[in-house]
């Protein structure tokens, strides 16, 4: 009799036990599946670190996978905060890319940041098959060393359409980036006289109507008003309506677009009168 009581309890411990080690294994898949461990990056970027501040030349080394490698190539791009490339290489493998694992890379880079202040490392998949479901990249925020901050604004040109549309007084506002500064409206017409000078400007065949060598002599902002002198080169053979015009709109529009301009007054080594007449 006792000897069938007690296989009865060493049973019921058996039973518990084996109860308790399924539950246990049950709790840690539940874990598992609601914790999933993060899928590892495709693209490691050792130098620089996101968000250095760089200078050219450039020297970027990190590791990607294999399968990102074509020909142990791998691309690599910088570009501008708008998107603009501003240079681009293949990286070389430094091992055996035909592997699924990471490979080490490294490339330099040499670049002209112009204006901008920040951009971005562009590493991407070589691509031979040119299919787009095939392509893939990584973006890494730089920033560059030695550019202040900016001041954005609009100067006003003409192009072959707004040409086509016979009003003298249409203008196309084109934006502009320059190192940061008080004097935004005598900036903003230094531009201006400057003229088109981006590459994409000339594609698009932007023109001006005001002629060359002209300077500003002094900017003025009183009551609303902007009294803007310049140099005698704005009046020198300027003949017809049509272009006195259109000069007269790529100044005032220019300057307008500052809330503390409402009109502006137009002068030539101080005077008003008979300034830009047909």
């Amino acid at each position: 009799m006792k000897s069938k009581i007690l296989l009865l309890i060493i049973g019921v411990l058996v039973i518990a036990g084996l109860g308790f080690y399924f539950l246990s294994k049950s709790q840690e898949n539940i874990d598992e599946e609601s914790d999933p461990e993060p899928s590892a990056p495709e693209v490691i970027l050792h130098q620089p670190l996101k968000n250095s501040m760089v200078e050219s030349p450039l020297t970027i080394s990190g590791e990607a996978r294999g399968n990102w490698f074509f020909e142990a190539n791998l691309p690599i791009a910088i570009s501008d905060s708008e998107g603009n490339v501003l240079a681009q290489v293949g990286a070389q493998a430094k091992g055996d890319w035909m592997t699924t694992d990471y490979v080490p890379f490294e490339a330099v880079l040499s670049f002209d940041s112009g204006r901008a202040v920040s951009g971005n490392i562009i590493v991407s998949k070589d691509n031979p098959s040119g299919l787009p479901e095939h392509d893939a990249s990584i973006s890494f925020p730089i920033r560059f060393s030695g550019n202040p901050e900016t001041t954005k604004f609009d100067v006003y040109f003409q192009n072959n359409e707004s040409a086509k549309d016979n009003d003298c007084s249409k203008v196309i506002a084109v934006q502009r980036t320059i190192p940061k500064t008080q004097a935004v409206g005598k900036a903003s017409v230094e531009e201006l006289l400057a003229g088109p000078s981006k590459d994409e400007e000339k594609m698009d065949a932007y023109f001006t109507s005001i002629p060359d060598g002209v300077t500003l002599k002094s900017l003025r902002i009183d009551g609303g008003i902007a009294y803007a002198d310049f140099s005698e080169e704005l009046d020198k053979a300027v003949a017809g309506s049509c272009r006195v015009t259109a000069i007269r709109s790529q100044i005032e529009k220019t300057l307008k677009q500052f809330s503390t301009v409402n009109s502006v007054v137009i002068s030539i080594d101080g005077e008003t009168n008979g300034i830009l007449q047909p």
